[in-house]
């Protein structure tokens, strides 16, 4: 899967921390990085939405996840979503601090 890399000039570090934020405070951080973002400040305003979208994303398989536990088939769900949210937050991020508007696989634009 070949993905095109974006780039936009803006402040490395908040763009960053907008998907880091997610790790901590789920979809909170990110809608507070896209407020705070200058509005010349595309790379932040980019990263923000995308992280938003992918936790919204990841909002709902938890959701369905804690729901199916009734079954017994979340109690696996549950840690293979938490664990792909850690790893794609992380890569994003790095990707983020270097420049590059991120995006998620297999994550629509919601916001």
């Amino acid at each position: 899967m070949a993905t095109e890399l974006q780039t936009a000039q803006g402040d490395t570090t908040l763009a960053a921390l907008a998907h880091a934020s997610a790790l901590v405070a789920s979809f909170l951080g990110p809608i507070l990085f896209l407020v705070l973002a200058d509005d010349d400040d595309e790379l932040v305003k980019q990263n923000a939405k995308n992280a938003l979208n992918f936790q919204i994303i990841i909002f709902i398989l938890l959701t369905i996840s804690g729901i199916l536990t009734i079954v017994l088939i979340g109690l696996l769900l549950l840690p293979i979503v938490l664990l792909i949210d850690l790893i794609l937050v992380i890569i994003a991020t790095l990707k983020a601090k270097d420049g590059e508007i991120y995006k998620y696989p297999y994550t629509p634009s919601i916001i």
